[in-house]
């Protein structure tokens, strides 16, 4: 008789109380089982006997950032997909994280869907490697990119805030702003990490 598995567990780690048991409440209200752990070196204790699942993790926590505990991941040769919890100004380090391999990250303040969303995509990288038959989707959409919506987006997949990216162009963080907007809708990104993971899926990060 063939052993089943058990259903993957979604290991929160935050060291926001609040955000952490509201986060949990979200996930095992749609039927997930849910770990919490109030920091990165408390999931890493727990890790030898931890189910295989995802990782939800904040970026800024005071003993161990978001990013550490991936680079500590990695070293440790742990495949469980990750996803980042970012605050508006973390964007470069999310973009960084993303070349580390997490699978999505997740801006403040997000919605219940956009959360849910970036679980299902975990879930599936648990499952099977990601599918890259639609790179010639992509690398058609930057085609019909125009040169300064080109630069923008090398600054952004680069990790570099708008004001950077407005420096180095010589425009203003308003009209990088429009720029970025206007690419994503033809890059048809729904959000800022599918922008990225999809130029890195391309351009092999």
């Amino acid at each position: 008789m063939t052993e089943v598995a058990p259903p993957p567990v979604v290991h929160v780690v935050d060291d926001d109380e609040s955000a952490r048991e509201s986060l949990a409440f979200l996930l095992e209200s749609a039927d997930f089982e849910v770990e919490t752990y109030a920091s990165a070196p408390a999931f890493l204790e727990a890790l030898p006997t931890a189910r295989s699942g995802v990782v939800i993790t904040d970026v800024r926590m005071p003993e161990m950032s978001g990013q550490d505990l991936v680079a500590r991941l990695a070293a440790l040769k742990v495949r469980m997909p990750i996803v980042m919890i970012t605050g508006h100004g973390d964007i470069p380090m999310a973009v960084e994280a993303m070349r580390s391999g997490v699978v999505d990250f997740i801006e403040k303040p997000f919605s219940d869907a956009r959360m849910l969303d970036a679980l299902g995509r975990a879930l599936k990288a648990v499952e099977a490697a990601p599918v890259t038959d639609d790179q010639a989707v992509v690398l058609q959409r930057l085609e019909t990119l125009s040169e300064r919506e080109r630069q923008v987006l090398d600054g952004v997949v680069a990790g570099h805030a708008n004001k950077v990216i407005a420096r180095e162009l010589g425009i203003s963080p308003r009209t990088v702003e429009i720029y970025r907007a206007k690419l994503m809708t033809k890059m048809q990104a729904d959000n800022l990490a599918a922008l990225v993971r999809m130029t890195l899926s391309v351009r092999g990060g």
